[in-house]
């Protein structure tokens, strides 16, 4: 294992995280903070509680989700992309490294990325309701889970994209609606039965009724079914990274 190599790419790509501060950190924050002083006060005004819960406390975990899923995305496709773009990527791969540490250091930067900005989320939460997180160790599972998961997602929007329109294709018109409609802001329990059976095929709502879990110990799925899902989900993002380093998809042409 080349660790200088993981090395060089993970502190390359955090030291562009601090060269863009604001576009990297604080505008996510800032956003998630205005979607929590909205949802927060116009739906909490006519929503006291959901499950027992106060309905600022119960949106927390999915706003955090939401910001996790796009923020790892954004992070490892942008990170890919670039040096794809730019033919640095070649370099890289004639370089005495494994594609397996190439994978290492891209992800790892882009989902301790991640991490750092959905800790500073929970702390910007945690300034407008009083949180209780119930399973701490739970909580810190689902959110590295997520972080490493998606991260890896975002690194396969990367290699497959090959212009910055395809690179925002999939996070805006298919992740953001999925979290949207997967519980972030409401319990799917308030759905006509119908729509809870459709939703149930939203793959997010797993992830967010098992991160809520954590925090309040209410859940729409059973929590050990969520994380089957990340896992699953893990699983079969390592196998199509695999596929396309393997056959050279989108980076021997």
């Amino acid at each position: 294992m080349n660790f200088n190599a993981i090395k060089v790419i993970y502190k390359f790509e955090m030291l562009r995280t601090w060269r863009t501060l604001m576009q990297s950190i604080a505008s996510p924050v800032l956003s998630t903070s205005l979607y929590f002083i909205v949802f927060g006060s116009a739906i909490g005004g006519r929503i006291q509680e959901v499950d027992g819960v106060s309905y600022g406390a119960f949106i927390v975990p999915g706003l955090m989700m939401l910001t996790l899923l796009t923020q790892s995305i954004s992070n490892a496709s942008f990170g890919i992309f670039f040096p794809k773009f730019t033919g640095t990527i070649y370099e890289i791969m004639s370089a005495p490294i494994s594609y397996f540490e190439i994978l290492i250091g891209y992800v790892g930067a882009a989902a301790t990325k991640s991490l750092i900005i959905g800790l500073i989320t929970l702390a910007t939460a945690s300034l407008f309701v009083e949180l209780h997180i119930a399973h701490p160790i739970w909580m810190l599972t689902f959110l590295v889970l997520t972080c490493v998961s998606f991260s890896l997602f975002g690194f396969i929007i990367g290699l497959w994209a090959n212009d910055f329109e395809k690179l925002q294709v999939v996070p805006l018109l298919i992740i953001t609606p999925l979290v949207f409609l997967g519980g972030t802001f409401y319990s799917i329990s308030m759905l006509p039965p119908a729509w809870q059976t459709v939703t149930l095929f939203n793959p997010v709502v797993y992830l967010v009724s098992g991160f809520r879990w954590s925090f309040f110990e209410i859940a729409d799925v059973n929590v050990y079914l969520s994380l089957f899902i990340v896992l699953a989900f893990l699983a079969i993002c390592m196998g199509v990274v695999w596929w396309m380093f393997r056959t050279g998809y989108r980076l021997k042409s």
